[in-house]
């Protein structure tokens, strides 16, 4: 009887219940340490990180293990890896361009519509510009000028008109001297260039707009006056989105691979 009963005790199942627990990698870990380190400062920006074999040895983790490591921090824009003799990798700080990246991959990765796009820059823009007016270098004012004179090329093919549109919207929000402004930015210019890399939503009338725009805004820019540059902003990209969008209403336009 009692060896019925442990018997029928052991197979009982026990009250307490545990979930399944996932385990991360030994690489992800890795680069989630080193990840903080550089962020928190503790590492120079440029500095080298120690060589692959002392890595193994101050972590007692394989090869393969600090490679896939160092290539998530490659790929996050954390580190920049040389090859060579001289090679290695080294710590870098993320910048504007590791914002247009992600904000270009988010873009694309979930097919964003054109209007969406459009709504996002009427939304941010008009502020760039209010900052630009405020913050604006000599500089700053040498790269308006030059998208807007190659904007105004009547000649230029559509994609040279495109790209000079990109590089005004860009060179604006530049001149706020916010970098993440201008990392948002420079992403959604370059979304809505492919978006609409088609003479059916730019046509002649469409340009002509755009370079009287263009050059009023400038001159609130150069005044620095924020007010007018705020104004001027959000009348111009409000008619360039009913300009572009009225070509065709019914067609529903993502950039997941172009227009």
């Amino acid at each position: 009887m009692p060896e019925a009963t442990a018997r029928s005790s052991g197979s009982r199942q026990s009250a307490i219940q545990l979930a399944p627990m996932e385990v991360p990698k030994a690489s992800d870990v890795l680069a989630r340490e080193l990840r903080e380190r550089i962020l928190s400062g503790e590492f120079a920006e440029g500095a080298a990180l120690p060589p692959e074999r002392e890595l193994v040895v101050q972590t007692q983790m394989s090869r393969a293990t600090i490679r896939e490591a160092l290539r998530i921090l490659e790929v996050q824009g954390l580190v920049r890896i040389k090859t060579g003799r001289a090679g290695g990798a080294f710590v870098q700080r993320p910048n504007k361009d590791a914002v247009a990246s992600s904000v270009s991959l988010l873009i694309r990765g979930r097919q964003i519509r054109l209007s969406a796009l459009l709504e996002t820059r009427e939304a941010i823009e008009p502020y760039c510009a209010q900052l630009a007016a405020l913050h604006r270098t000599a500089e700053d004012l040498d790269a308006l000028d030059a998208a807007n004179d190659a904007i105004a090329d009547d000649g230029s093919p559509l994609a040279a008109f495109l790209q000079a549109n990109v590089d005004w919207h860009v060179a604006v929000a530049t001149a706020s001297h916010n970098e993440l402004l201008t990392g948002f930015m420079t992403a959604l210019s370059q979304a809505i260039y492919t978006a609409t890399e088609n003479e059916r939503f730019v046509d002649q009338e469409v340009r002509r707009l755009t370079v009287r725009a263009h050059r009023s805004i400038t001159k609130a820019i150069r005044a620095q006056d924020p007010d007018a540059a705020v104004r001027r902003m959000n009348r111009h990209v409000h008619s360039y989105a009913a300009a572009v969008l009225k070509v065709d209403k019914r067609t529903e336009i993502s950039v997941a691979g172009g227009a």
